[in-house]
């Protein structure tokens, strides 16, 4: 069942990639890192981040979609949740150069105050530069909840934590990716 349901989702994926107007980030080599990005205009509760970075309704942020096909697929063959954690940690933190890459060509990123990203998986992101916020808009966090369940169920995941707000400012993803090049 789950496999079908991940092929279908393979099948539909470029559709709803067109549909959300999503652009792929791409590595030195032009191949397709995990993340899946579009400009946004924040709609959330004021933020202030630990670098003093502050996010307002209507700021210009990079949100972040990881692109959750290809995770599944690449998450498959680990046998435990801590494998899954680890090799998930590494694609995020090896790509986050090629989002830094990204910004810094993309004809707005002066206007990019920082990137966000929505997800259950929170754990170890603060390692990786992330900020996490709780989602204060009960009605949005349900939507999230929702579809990340559908997620779970497809990658065999049976965790019931809520959805949260991932920030990096774009400084500090810059600052970060300088360190680790």
């Amino acid at each position: 069942m789950k496999n079908y349901l991940l092929t279908l989702w393979n099948t539909l994926d470029p559709v709803y990639y067109n549909f959300t107007r999503l652009h792929n980030v791409a590595d030195h080599d032009r191949n397709k890192t995990i993340f899946r990005v579009r400009l946004t205009k924040y709609k959330g509760s004021f933020v202030i981040l630990e670098d003093g970075t502050a996010i307002r309704k209507n700021d210009v942020l990079l949100k972040i979609h990881l692109h959750n096909v290809r995770m599944i697929r690449e998450l498959k063959n680990c046998k435990s949740q801590v494998q899954r954690a680890l090799v998930l940690y590494r694609m995020v933190r090896n790509d986050l150069q090629h989002l830094s890459s990204y910004i810094e060509g993309h004809p707005r990123c002066h206007d990019i105050k920082a990137i966000i990203g929505i997800t259950m998986l929170d754990k170890g992101t603060r390692r990786l530069g992330f900020e996490a916020f709780a989602i204060k808009n009960r009605y949005y966090r349900l939507f999230k909840q929702l579809t990340c369940a559908f997620i779970n169920f497809i990658a065999g995941r049976a965790d019931r934590t809520p959805p949260c707000y991932l920030f990096m400012s774009t400084n500090r993803l810059l600052n970060h990716s300088e360190r680790t090049s």
